[in-house]
């Protein structure tokens, strides 16, 4: 579970996203980070007996900065007002399938994971993959823990392509998933779950719903 006062910070950074009240209130940062990173160690005790590539990993190699890049971005607010973690077998920097976890009061926290926004030559070897193992992928993403968990992958705006990639038929069993450019599956957590002491038990049940897909797509990319 978290504590409350980790929330509390985000949700105060949130009224007060400025380098001046960080720097003030750096402190009470360093117990929300804390608290956060003991959390994703728990999930990562938990979560790797059922999947033994993510077992030796740390938090703070999944745990992402809170410092945004704004860069190239219009919102030039310098933190976000979220913690995340990537629990990816050879951690957050490494692109392949895995798990996440995103933190963010005000009922806006999920856990989730796959594979998101991968490179052309990635999301040609994954499409491939189902379409040549659609049975196989079918049965997954059709699973009861899954269907209880996700119900399916993400298609909402954005998520797919307009029309099928060259070298697939409309009518391809498949092609609701092939035209899709990330295969992610999430799902919402509350706030009050968020400080539940079952918390690392719900995560790690939605996880083990996804690996079988985790499997697949990492498959594919070994390939």
């Amino acid at each position: 579970m978290l504590q409350p006062t980790t929330l509390k910070f985000l949700q105060t950074l949130k009224k007060n996203n400025s380098k001046e009240w960080f720097d003030v209130n750096r402190k009470q940062y360093e117990i929300a980070k804390t608290d956060f990173a003991g959390l994703v160690d728990e999930i990562i005790k938990k979560m790797g007996v059922k999947d033994p590539s993510i077992a030796g990993l740390l938090a703070k190699e999944c745990v992402f900065r809170i410092n945004r890049d704004v860069r190239f971005s219009k919102n030039k607010e310098p933190y976000k007002t979220n913690m995340g973690a990537s629990i990816t077998a050879g951690g957050k920097k490494v692109m392949k399938a895995g798990y996440y976890f995103h933190f963010e009061p005000g009922g806006k926290s999920f856990v989730g994971g796959g594979l998101y926004m991968g490179e052309p030559d990635m999301l040609k070897k994954v499409r491939q993959e189902i379409d040549y193992g659609w049975a196989e992928f079918s049965k997954i993403i059709q699973h009861k823990k899954f269907k209880e968990n996700y119900t399916d992958l993400d298609k909402s705006e954005g998520m797919s392509l307009v029309r099928e990639p060259k070298g697939y038929e409309k009518d391809n069993p498949a092609i609701d998933y092939i035209k899709l450019k990330s295969w992610i599956a999430l799902k919402p957590i509350t706030d009050k779950q968020l400080t539940n002491k079952d918390l690392v038990k719900t995560i790690c049940t939605s996880f083990e719903a996804l690996q079988p897909l985790i499997i697949f797509i990492n498959r594919a990319l070994s390939e």
